[in-house]
């Protein structure tokens, strides 16, 4: 009966406000019905936005909570607790929540985040509970981020206070892999893997200590194939941070998600859990693209490609043409760091101080320049930007340690590493990075060649849709 009830909750809602997501209706039915018999459920979403289908997921929660954890980042849980909620208890739903680290002791909804979802993981107390994912195209990435580890040099001096019989072995240790790891950078803040091979000795004096303080505890665990490992140095200070991260975090915890019933939302057709396709009871395809009004898409033709020597000319002239007359934000993304700093300080010199470097403190009509990692974790705090300048497609450079290492997983499995990883992490994450743009009408311009001049580009500008195309630059 949870469905039927489910469904006279969202039909009068849906009759006070018009503007809702039409397919909510449907939604809070096969979220109600996957609660009740604890399905293992995947629902792709089209034509919604995040924030759009919120009310499908908690009518179903109001009246059946019982066991259900909802698994959300800072900000899904301040528009959770200031918007959602008060939202419900003006329709006379009443939704009961838990906000802690101890399970709760009646039928409330677990509300955690992605750290404190793994640290009570860990602590075995997820058991016969039933997870709820929203936004999951961003699911493995957010895993990823809450399973890094972190060792600084601090952590190395605790290890030897801990254990002062082993003081003289750690610090060789440490000074011998310093010297590698400097002798082995190409530049100062430079990235240099850590192979199993350059660690052998402190995993074996790791898998001799007892009880080792945290986070030595995880390290040794991590120190496997399946973990990307590097270190990050500083030339100032000539000290260096190591950091772990799983590579597909949903394999290292593929056990939780195969013991547990689960429900994940998503906005996109890439699904990160095709290798659990033999556990999934539900899978929907919900809602169709909504007629809203095409993005203005600026992509001229025979642009230069990222690796000759013109691009970065053609990246500060395109910039500037984009820049030049308009009157609201302008956010400029390229992830790469070098080519960043050089066209913010080139475009500083003719712009001035409407241009700024990772900052949320925009003029009226500033120029951000950014990466887009920096742009997805901030744009909830930035006024909505009028365009969105492109400057290399965000496809993880094989730089990235952690990158790294996943193609060279992928090749060892002989898969195409291109086409099965970093092409679908591209086309996951492109809608997210637009979606501000998108919705204040603005216009986008991509920069880089390789949207027409590689087959695989048709698959990024169909993620875009809808979209116009914008020949001409001309004032508004």
């Amino acid at each position: 009966m949870i469905e039927v009830y489910a469904h006279n909750y969202m039909k009068k809602l849906l009759k006070k406000n018009s503007l809702l997501w039409p397919h909510n209706l449907t939604l809070s039915r096969l979220v109600a019905r996957s609660l009740r018999r604890r399905d293992k459920s995947i629902f792709q979403l089209e034509g919604a936005n995040p924030n759009d289908y919120w009310s499908g997921v908690l009518i179903p929660l109001c009246l059946n909570s019982c066991g259900a954890v909802l698994v959300v980042t800072p900000s899904q849980k301040q528009r959770l607790f200031q918007v959602e909620i008060p939202k419900l208890r003006n329709e006379g739903l009443h939704l009961a929540v838990w906000d802690g680290l101890e399970p709760p002791t009646d039928e409330k909804v677990w509300v955690l985040n992605y750290e404190d979802f793994l640290n009570v993981y860990n602590q075995t107390s997820l058991c016969s509970k039933q997870f709820i994912f929203t936004e999951a195209e961003l699911l493995t990435r957010r895993l990823r981020e809450a399973m890094s580890i972190q060792v600084s040099s601090s952590d190395w001096d605790c290890l030897s206070r801990a254990y002062p019989l082993m003081s003289s072995v750690l610090v060789d240790l440490y000074e011998g892999l310093t010297q590698r790891l400097f002798s082995l950078a190409i530049r100062s803040n430079a990235l240099v893997r850590l192979d199993l091979t350059n660690i052998l000795a402190l995993r074996d004096l790791l898998g001799v200590l007892p009880q080792p303080p945290k986070p030595w505890s995880t390290v040794l665990n991590a120190t496997t194939g399946e973990w990307a490992s590097w270190a990050q140095l500083d030339y100032q200070l000539l000290d260096w941070t190591w950091h772990l991260q799983p590579l597909e975090p949903l394999q290292t915890l593929r056990q939780l998600f195969v013991d547990n019933p689960f429900i994940t939302l998503s906005t996109t057709s890439e699904n990160e859990f095709t290798s659990f396709h033999e556990i999934i009871n539900v899978r929907v395809k919900l809602g169709s693209p909504i007629h809203e009004e095409p993005i203005r898409l600026f992509l001229p033709y025979r642009q230069p490609l990222p690796n000759t020597e013109c691009f970065a000319e053609h990246l500060l002239d395109q910039s500037r043409r984009l820049v030049l007359g308009r009157q609201g934000l302008t956010v400029i993304l390229l992830d790469d760091d070098q080519l960043l700093r050089k066209l913010t300080s080139e475009l500083a010199a003719e712009f001035g101080k409407r241009v700024i470097f990772c900052s949320t403190a925009p003029d009226a009509n500033g120029i951000i320049c950014c990466t887009s990692k920096w742009w997805l974790a901030s744009y909830d705090q930035l006024p909505a930007p009028e365009q969105l300048i492109v400057g290399l497609l965000p496809i993880s450079s094989l730089e990235s340690p952690l990158t790294a290492a996943r193609v060279e997983a992928f090749k060892k499995k002989g898969l195409d590493w291109f086409r099965d990883l970093l092409l679908p992490d591209l086309l996951r994450l492109l809608p997210r990075l637009v979606l501000p743009v998108r919705k204040n009408h603005g216009r986008i311009a991509i920069l880089d060649g390789r949207l027409r001049a590689r087959a695989w580009g048709k698959n990024v500008l169909d993620v875009l849709q809808p979209w116009i195309p914008l020949d001409r630059l001309l004032p508004d």
